[in-house]
């Protein structure tokens, strides 16, 4: 434990990219091969406890932690409210034993004394709790308490992990994400595995690390020939890849999971494909005989469905628009330029011949200027912009900015009164960062968006401190404001809701201004919103 500990103080202290990698590099060559898979797999957003495997709900870990010191309820509510961050707190609250007990290795720590006891009564449950509470020292014990919360954020992401990998191993990175991908267990073969430089058979039944593209910043006109490039729309749906082989099928989302059950009829289509098949494309809630595809909230319905019945299948029927080809017949096609890829994917789809799972259409334009006017339909087609791709492109590994850019439409607005507000997480846990947003409807504010980014440091603080001087209530670590302070709120687009108070839901919402200029009486009304909806 006391390795991992140090580990994530660094982490945690450090800003500066390379200092992490050579951290992590530095960790994964010393560490015991069974602490270093539980790393790896806490570091890249796995959790210990869960709703399966229950050690510590956060109302149990307050009640204990304030037994344990000797303070009231209340005192431990408001230290918590104070520090944001309940791992943290936790960790505060408690003096350091008089004398620390012997090291003991992370992954024993988690798997013969944490999940030892999940699941078990209360009672056993706590004794675990409070036997590393009495033990382990303060950093180490800030480590413990977040393996009971879940909350390891410490500025690292799954790619920075795998770049240090990588960097240690020799082993192309392609690769080591490639088996990281799915579910995978913490054994302490779990790294030699990982860093073979053999191919695996296991290699051969995952999908491969989807190719991610970046938002494009400058103008258009500066990418050269608009006829050395690929365009199509940008679709809203689910990314995923459609693998065909070894007699089966599997939908894996860029997301990392596997919707097993949950497209059927997507099942069903691609076991006609040939084996060895790899497909990328977009899973699109789409009706037969219409010309754009369902909002995003109708394939909502479902992702929440491992096994849809006859009335969702009709009511929700989806397709796939496939715009890539990584592997055919067992060949691994990605070292290939993205024309020649499509050129075999439409052959491909062409001999499937199934409406369910279709050639993503491209846009064609004889100039930037042709493509700027046809972005301007995309929101009257239920896209958001267009993807802008090099025609000689290989498909490569995550977010590699040069070849692959999205050129979204630009948002859609509303002037929104702040009505609540919460402290965020990690660096940002004594400060109020997260915000909720609402419109008129009639003479009350009702609450139609969250946010959390936008504002400048400087801003944030100002924003704090009005936080504090104007809370009208208080509901645990949420305060309800005084409806003053207008904000403008960009988002990519509104559908209607049964889920949400307001009826209506809106996607990626963000902040764009703080609307100094405004009174709160002048903001935006819920039927103006309503009126975006589709």
């Amino acid at each position: 434990m006391r390795a991992f500990a140090a580990l994530y103080q660094r982490l945690d202290r450090s800003t500066a990219t390379l200092d992490k990698r050579a951290a992590l590099v530095a960790y994964f060559r010393d560490a015991r091969a069974h602490d270093a898979a539980w790393a790896l797999y806490l570091l890249s957003g796995g959790k210990v406890g869960g709703a399966r495997r229950k050690i510590a709900a956060s109302g149990e870990l307050r009640a204990w932690i304030g037994e344990a010191a000797g303070l009231p309820a209340w005192l431990v509510a408001d230290s918590y409210d104070q520090v944001g961050d309940l791992a943290e707190t936790l960790t505060l609250l408690l003096d350091d034993p008089a004398e620390a007990a012997p090291d003991r290795p992370l992954a024993d720590w988690i798997e013969h004394h944490l999940l030892a006891v999940a699941n078990q009564p209360e009672p056993v449950r706590r004794a675990a709790v409070e036997a590393g509470w009495r033990t382990l020292p303060a950093a180490e014990r800030l480590v413990f308490n977040k393996l009971l919360t879940g909350a390891l954020r410490v500025g690292v992401s799954q790619r920075l992990v795998q770049q240090a990998l990588a960097e240690l191993s020799g082993i192309d990175i392609a690769r080591i994400a490639q088996r990281m991908l799915g579910e995978w267990v913490p054994s302490p073969g779990l790294l030699a595995t990982l860093l073979s430089a053999e191919e695996l058979p296991e290699d051969r039944q995952q999908p491969y690390p989807f190719y991610l593209a970046s938002p494009i910043e400058t103008e258009v006109a500066g990418l050269g020939p608009v006829d050395e490039w690929t365009l199509e729309w940008k679709w809203d749906g689910i990314r995923l890849q459609l693998l065909r082989r070894k007699g089966e099928v599997a939908l894996w989302s860029r997301g990392e999971e596997r919707l097993d059950g949950r497209f059927p009829e997507i099942e069903a289509a691609a076991m006609a494909l040939p084996d060895g098949t790899v497909i990328d494309g977009e899973l699109l809630a789409w009706r037969d005989g219409e010309t754009q595809p369902l909002p995003f909230t109708a394939l909502q319905t479902r992702i929440q469905r491992r096994k849809p019945g006859p009335k969702t299948l009709a009511d929700t029927p989806v397709r796939v628009l496939a715009y890539d080809l990584l592997e055919r017949d067992g060949i691994d096609l990605r070292g290939q330029p993205l024309a020649e890829r499509r050129a075999q994917l439409a052959k491909v789809l062409d001999a499937l011949g199934d409406p369910r799972v279709v050639l993503s259409p491209t846009v064609d334009v004889g100039s930037w200027e042709d493509a700027a006017l046809q972005r301007t339909q995309a929101r009257e087609r239920g896209v958001e912009g267009l993807m802008l791709k090099r025609s000689s492109s290989t498909y490569q590994s995550g977010r590699r900015r040069g070849d692959w850019w999205k050129w979204k439409i630009e948002p859609l607005t509303i002037d929104a009164v702040m009505i609540y507000a919460q402290a965020g997480h990690g660096r940002r846990s004594t400060l109020y960062t997260d915000y909720t947003f609402g419109v008129w409807d009639g003479e009350k504010l009702v609450p139609v968006a969250k946010a959390y980014s936008g504002l400048d440091d400087k801003e944030i603080l100002a924003l704090d401190r009005w936080i504090r001087a104007n809370t009208v209530e208080r509901f645990g670590p949420v305060r309800s404001v005084r409806g003053e302070q207008v904000f403008e709120l960009g988002f990519e687009a509104v559908n209607r809701s049964s889920r949400h108070k307001s009826g209506i839901a809106v996607r990626f919402p963000r902040i764009l201004r703080w609307r100094h200029d405004k009174p709160a009486s002048e903001a935006d009304t819920l039927a103006q919103l309503q009126a975006l909806a589709r």
